[in-house]
């Protein structure tokens, strides 16, 4: 009897003692956890890739966005199972870390693909459009960054379906002229599309350019990106509505001011 007690008291000790060093593992754990995170994980660097519409710093912002995100394990595993909150005019946010260098943050940037903007007076916002026609974001934000597209006649938008014009030629010349524009890094504020005439305007800094119909815009197009070099400081209008392959005329208009008359 005097044995079995003897036995039962080492169990229990042997117990209460696996149960202290399992207590120990843990709180040695949890403080070698800390310490890596509070030493290594640390924020020293963020670097952001593929962002044009937003500056490094308003990315930077979004992604640090509260009180724990001096750690980069905590900024990336928040990013990964909850990603930030949706922005204008940005898709998707991809938040990486490397085990090789733990302070660092990778922030790799998908902006929507944006040609131009619409104004809609009913819900008082612009509708930007992609290269193929569809509404990628409403916002009362102007971005100066795309030409502001009027002269159409556009009631209301959905967004992620194709702007509603009913003529169908008006839209496709104008996506037309948005793409050669961006292909040859030619910066307009405002194109104007003229539904009587069929025509287009561009404008670009001071000058007019009276692009015309969609006919020969390609060589219009890739003319313009050497003659308005030619025209920077000046003020007036660009003809090139009746540039032809046999008529290859391109008659500039100075305007001049009044203090010159």
């Amino acid at each position: 009897m005097i044995k079995q007690q003897r036995r039962e008291e080492q169990r229990k000790k042997r117990k209460r003692k696996r149960r202290l060093i399992g207590f120990l593992l843990v709180l040695l754990l949890i403080g070698t956890g800390f310490l890596l995170v509070t030493r290594v994980y640390t924020v020293t660097r963020v670097t952001v890739v593929g962002n044009e519409l937003y500056t490094d710093e308003q990315i930077e912002a979004l992604v640090l966005e509260d009180d724990y995100s001096w750690s980069t394990l905590y900024v990336y595993l928040k990013n990964r199972f909850f990603p930030a909150e949706k922005q204008p005019f940005i898709d998707t946010m991809n938040v990486t870390m490397s085990l090789m260098a733990p302070h660092e943050l990778r922030v790799e940037v998908y902006e929507k693909g944006m040609l131009g903007y619409l104004y809609i007076p009913s819900i008082d916002q612009n509708a930007y459009f992609d290269k193929d026609g569809f509404v990628v974001e409403t916002s009362q934000e102007v971005r100066g960054e795309f030409p502001e597209i009027i002269g159409l006649t556009c009631d209301s938008v959905v967004l992620y379906e194709k702007l509603p014009i009913e003529d169908a030629s008006a839209l496709q010349n104008l996506l037309a002229l948005t793409q050669l524009l961006q292909k040859y890094d030619i910066s307009t504020r405002k194109i104007k599309y003229d539904e009587v005439t069929k025509s287009m305007t561009a404008y670009c800094d001071k000058i007019e350019i009276r692009v015309g119909n969609a006919d020969n815009l390609t060589q219009k197009i890739m003319r313009l990106q050497f003659i308005l070099p030619q025209l920077e400081g000046k003020k007036g209008v660009l003809h090139l509505e009746n540039w032809t392959s046999e008529t290859t005329d391109i008659v500039f208009d100075p305007k001049k001011s009044k203090k010159s008359k």
